[in-house]
């Protein structure tokens, strides 16, 4: 398959990289230390990112994004992964299903998503329901013009800070009429149970709600009854593919830095990069890198050509697996040949490390990535990663 830069890829790669080295960089510190968004910087990002014209880089130019190809923001995603403390997350993409709005939705929660004038959280786990997406127990319940929901949530990222929710329900509790509603900011019904604590410290969190006789219009839901996983998986592909240009971000910034250090670092009157215990990991981390890489944008430039829903899902979900794996690998090894320094948290590659552990695990663990591949091998054979 050929594959090169475009000139358009190109001017986005340098208007990332820059953003991302201005405006994500030098508040990595600050969350680390505080883990609390401090309000002038993050509007500071936001106008960052408008005016670099990284904004919704999944929406259309009509909503008020930037229309990229899937390998442009794989770009975008690549550079923001060498931000730490997932700072990744102020580069807002809004989910794709929103587009599946109604004029009424789009105009109230797609377009002001696009400039950054509101935020959104998806929220579909629960205690007992996570990689089991029909275990969910929120269920929707008609009542007149509206729909009494009740039900809790997991890791509804970003929720406490979130304009609106994409709520994933059962209506009537039956998983084939599974459907999203949108749920505006502090509509009675859903409270905040509590926020745990994590490993990574992003200034955001991960909070777990309950939801309590919430009555939500029947306008409010996104798309048609029964066609809520179909939307959510559209996001997960593009979630997955977020997850995976992020790690290979990160791990290109770890070897940067871990190679760096090499070459400085004398011991026994040589440079530790000279030595064949060194040379040998960084080796090993560059070419995972490469294959990586070459993973990541082969897919993109599938789904930019017009590959099929199913593929680009079944596909994703390797590329996914590989890269998350691939960057927890290659950070391991840049942290090793840091030595005691790499356990600093003012080292980069340490708080990378911490990073690149929640992309193993969210928007489907790495096992989840390997039923979703086995299913795929088991339905249409081996053709689906191979042609």
């Amino acid at each position: 398959m050929e594959f090169s830069w475009s000139k358009e890829d190109k001017e986005v790669r340098a208007r990332a990289q820059e953003f991302t080295e201005k405006a994500l960089f030098p508040y990595e510190l600050h969350i680390e230390e505080t883990d609390t968004p401090d309000p002038k910087v993050e509007a500071g990002i936001v106008q960052a990112l408008n005016d670099y014209a990284l904004n919704a880089a999944n929406q259309p130019v009509e909503y008020g994004g930037q229309a990229m190809s899937v390998v442009q923001q794989c770009i975008l995603w690549e550079e923001a992964g060498k931000a730490t403390n997932a700072l990744w997350g102020r580069v807002w993409m809004p989910p794709i299903c929103l587009q599946a709005g109604t004029p009424e939705q789009i105009e109230k929660y797609l377009v002001p998503s696009c400039s950054g004038a509101i935020l959104s959280a998806f929220c579909t786990s629960e205690p007992d329901a996570g990689s089991d997406a029909g275990a969910l127990k929120t269920w929707a319940v008609a009542d007149g013009d509206d729909y009494v929901i009740n039900g809790e949530k997991s890791f509804a990222s970003n929720a406490e800070f979130a304009d609106f929710m994409l709520l994933t329900t059962f209506i009537d509790g039956d998983p084939s009429k599974a459907t999203i509603f949108l749920v505006d900011k502090d509509t009675p019904g859903v409270k905040a149970r509590c926020l745990p604590h994590f490993s990574a410290r992003t200034g955001w969190g991960h909070p777990e709600l309950d939801i309590l006789d919430l009555r939500v219009p029947a306008s409010h839901i996104l798309g048609e009854i029964g066609q809520g996983f179909e939307l959510t998986k559209d996001w997960f592909v593009e979630a997955r593919l977020g997850c995976a240009g992020r790690s290979v971000g990160a791990a290109i910034r770890g070897t940067e830095l871990a190679l760096a250090f090499a070459c400085e670092r004398r011991q026994f009157g040589s440079r530790i990069v000279d030595f064949q215990g060194i040379e040998f990991m960084l080796a090993d981390m560059a070419t995972d890198i490469m294959a990586a890489k070459s993973m990541l944008y082969r897919l993109a430039a599938e789904i930019d050509a017009g590959l099929d829903r199913k593929s680009a899902h079944a596909r994703a979900s390797a590329v996914k697996l590989f890269t998350t794996e691939m960057a927890f690998r290659v950070l391991d090894k840049a942290q090793q040949i840091f030595g005691g320094r790499g356990l600093m948290r003012e080292n980069p590659v340490e708080r990378l490390v911490r990073d690149v552990r929640f992309e193993r695990v969210w928007e489907g663990t790495s096992e989840i990535q390997k039923v979703v591949i086995a299913g795929q091998l088991k339905k249409r054979g081996l053709a689906n990663y191979v042609n």
